[in-house]
């Protein structure tokens, strides 16, 4: 059987306004994606091509002056803030370059920080053997008590990876989640996205400037003055 497409993004515009209110730049020039549940698709392209615009559209932190985006079957550009962070916080995960973990709570605490929005106690519990078992597979079971400041820039973007997957979302959003490593930390984190993309089904965007990454993705494009070029496909 074949995979259900997860994600549609259809004729997907972006304008910023000029100074003067008027139509300004143009980030996003009809964007046309499909992605598949459990694919993974790299996108590349120079700065200020519109990568960080597009994820920013599909993960339902910014909306697009025209065009569609449907998640899961679910029409994003047609939904109040109020449904848009449901969704974002149970079906979309997100790691940026920078962590954005909480200096005051631990390893543990802030893996947890998505699921204590609801305040369902049987969830928490559910969720805290998931934190563990998914820190343990990350790497870092030995670090549950420790807080961000203890720990290597590497580690610090494992557990905001994890912190993206506790909820099991369907898509996975990572805005060059390598940008900030050196080299060594980088193929651990990439590594640690492809295994676990296979082991948790999750489908996978990434913006990134690393190539190695890039080429190991399902799909590889290119956005370059607000165009999206597909430049490699394996399936």
């Amino acid at each position: 059987m074949a995979p259900d497409v997860l994600l549609e993004v259809k004729n997907v515009v972006k304008h910023y306004e000029s100074p003067d209110g008027g139509i300004g730049s143009q980030a996003l020039k009809g964007i046309d994606l499909r992605i598949l549940a459990g694919e993974t698709v790299a996108v590349i392209g120079p700065s200020g091509s519109g990568k960080t615009t597009l994820l920013n559209i599909i993960g339902a932190l910014d909306r697009p002056t025209s065009g569609r985006v449907q998640l899961d079957g679910a029409d994003l550009t047609s939904l109040e803030d109020e449904e848009l962070s449901h969704i974002r916080n149970h079906k979309i995960g997100f790691v940026f370059q920078l962590h954005h973990l909480l200096p005051q709570c631990t390893v543990l605490e802030n893996v947890l920080v998505p699921v204590l929005v609801d305040g369902d106690a049987s969830a928490i519990r559910q969720k805290t053997d998931r934190a563990h078992r998914l820190l343990e597979r990350a790497g870092l079971g030995d670090r549950l008590e420790y807080r961000p400041g203890h720990l290597s820039g590497g580690e610090r973007q494992r557990v905001a990876l994890v912190r993206a997957l506790i909820n099991s979302p369907k898509l996975l959003l990572a805005d060059e989640p390598t940008g900030s490593l050196d080299h060594a930390a980088s193929d651990c984190m990439a590594n640690l996205l492809v295994e676990l993309n296979r082991e948790e089904g999750t489908a996978l965007i990434i913006v990134t400037h690393a190539e190695t990454l890039a080429e190991r993705m399902d799909r590889l494009f290119e956005l370059r003055d607000g165009v999206l070029v597909l430049r490699k496909t394996s399936i």
